[in-house]
């Protein structure tokens, strides 16, 4: 054993072991992964690659199952750890020989294609092996793949939950490696040793020598089987996430980073592939209950969704309309993406097949429709077109004067209809959030304003300022007019104070209450 070391569990968890269950990996997102060192985890199926990713990473973000092979695609992010910053990357479990082609399954094939993707760019490995399983004929095959790349290799022996386990972590340099980390992820220990040793050689990058940024967050929604993972590599260049005509492919939310070119300003951006969503009822297993939840945590946190659809079926199925809602309750902005045109239902056309999505998606209208082929790269251009315009609505911010010039011309040009006692009356409104476009109208009574108008007003707003691909909230708060005497906008005001936004208009009001209050108190004392 000279040259070899093996390094033991500690019994009690270090403190940068503690430091694993914390949320400082977190913020390493907003880092830009492409000038960052890779760290790539590896190993069989089933010796928890992922549980060790997680635990590295701080948070839960790749599935884990006790069912093997549940990994199918690299799933990468930034990760801070004593704040270096690196690259971390989980791969599928490789379930094949080195160089055996015969009797291989379509996912042992684009498991190996992934997971030599993330061999061939990364600095350091994490080879994962099972220690209570102890030394497969598979570790050999991948000890030998490992080592004809010429890559630093560190031996993860994991599943060491107990100090009986540390001992059968000998058998492990038998693969060649020069140390063995007996790590058991379950209890979080002996995950700083690794990390220290993975660490050290690597380019040192502080995560105060370089500057965040936001990337805009586009996510890939629909029903399975649509071409979510064939948009998104067509989209990269790369086939960075695993296609097949087989329902349910894509698992994880997988997060890749490109470069937009909006109207010759490149952007930043974040792709992220997520699982395709089944209706409840047909949801099996927990797996794909992960992977359900894995996709709504894209769409909350998303800049924009792109909600694929198909041109074959030539409408929305029910499963899309429940999507759809979804994404309009989100008040996310949104793209219809009308894929597999090549293979469209025959004599259909866009205005036919356009007419149909209206009809059955009647409460997206503001979302704007491109067709295309992810297949043949058909029409993409168009695609690139609308991102662009609708990124530009997000940033929109609507003058309170000239909003209420638009309010005074919708309301002459068509009178609210009287619900109750008495008819609507709008005096005042502001713009007071964007993404999606947040409005409050300051009314009489919320109660008389019919639901038609609402949507007549959000029509108008849309028409008036053009907020493509963006849902409208409109919130109505009731205001005596003698507390908006000095803002309210009708025929005959003439003699009103002007005040220049919502913030001054607030500030204003609770100056008066304020007014009111001492005087309330100075009329008590006397």
């Amino acid at each position: 054993m000279k040259g070899k070391r093996i390094i033991p569990v500690k019994k009690r968890i270090r403190k940068e072991d503690e430091a694993v269950s914390a949320p400082e990996s977190s913020p390493a997102a907003s880092f830009p992964s492409s000038s960052l060192p890779s760290i790539a985890i590896v190993g069989r199926p089933n010796v928890g690659k992922s549980s060790l990713f997680n635990a590295i990473l701080g948070r839960r973000l790749a599935i884990v199952h006790f069912d093997s092979g549940v990994t199918r695609d690299r799933v990468s992010e930034p990760c801070l750890w004593k704040k270096r910053l690196f690259l971390l990357t989980d791969t599928g479990g490789l379930g094949m020989y080195s160089g055996e082609t015969r009797g291989l399954s379509f996912w042992d094939k684009m498991i190996a294609e992934q997971a030599d993707a993330a061999i061939e760019t990364a600095d350091v490995i994490l080879f994962v092996v099972d220690v209570q399983a102890g030394l497969n004929p598979l570790d050999s095959g991948i000890a030998d793949r490992l080592r004809a790349g010429g890559k630093k290799v560190i031996v993860v022996a994991n599943k060491a939950d107990n100090p009986e386990d540390v001992a059968h972590a000998d058998e492990f340099h038998k693969l060649g490696f020069d140390s063995v980390f007996p790590v058991s992820c379950l209890h979080r220990t002996g995950i700083g040793d690794v990390m220290e040793a993975a660490l050290s050689g690597l380019i040192r990058i502080d995560a105060d020598s370089i500057p965040r940024e936001k990337r805009f967050k586009i996510a890939v929604l629909g029903r399975p089987n649509v071409g979510k993972s064939s948009l998104v590599n067509r989209l990269l260049g790369e086939t960075r996430v695993i296609v097949s005509d087989v329902p349910g492919t894509t698992r994880d939310a997988v997060d890749s980073e490109l470069t937009l070119d909006c109207d010759g300003v490149e952007v930043p951006a974040l792709l992220v592939d997520t699982a395709g969503l089944r209706k409840k009822s047909k949801v099996d297993g927990a797996v794909e209950q992960y992977s359900v939840m894995r996709a709504a945590a894209a769409l909350e946190s998303c800049d924009l969704v792109l909600f694929v659809l198909e041109a074959s079926v030539g409408e929305a199925t029910s499963q899309d309309k429940t999507i759809a809602r979804m994404i309009e309750e989100s008040g996310k902005a949104c793209i219809l993406v009308v894929n597999k045109w090549d293979i469209r239902l025959e004599n259909s056309t866009k205005d036919s097949i356009l007419k149909e999505v209206r009809y059955t998606l009647p409460k997206m209208p503001y979302a704007p429709v491109v067709f295309l082929s992810a297949a043949t790269g058909w029409n993409f251009q168009e695609l690139y077109r609308t991102i662009t315009q609708v990124r530009t609505q997000l940033s929109v911010r609507i003058a309170t004067s000239q909003l209420n010039r638009v309010i005074q011309t919708a309301t002459e040009r068509n009178l609210p209809p009287v619900i109750g006692a008495k008819p609507l009356k709008i005096y005042y409104g502001a713009m007071v959030a964007g993404a999606p476009p947040r409005f409050v109208l300051f009314v009489n009574d919320p109660k008389y304003c019919a639901e038609t108008y609402r949507t007549y007003l959000v029509n108008c707003f849309r028409k008036s300022f053009g907020l493509t691909g963006l849902p409208i909230r409109i919130r109505l708060e009731a205001r005596s007019r003698r507390d908006l005497s000095e803002v309210v906008h009708h025929a005959g005001s003439t003699h009103r104070k002007k005040i220049a936004n919502a913030k001054q208009y607030k500030d204003e009001m609770a100056r008066r209450r304020e007014i009111r209050i001492r005087k309330k108190r100075e009329e008590g004392n006397h």
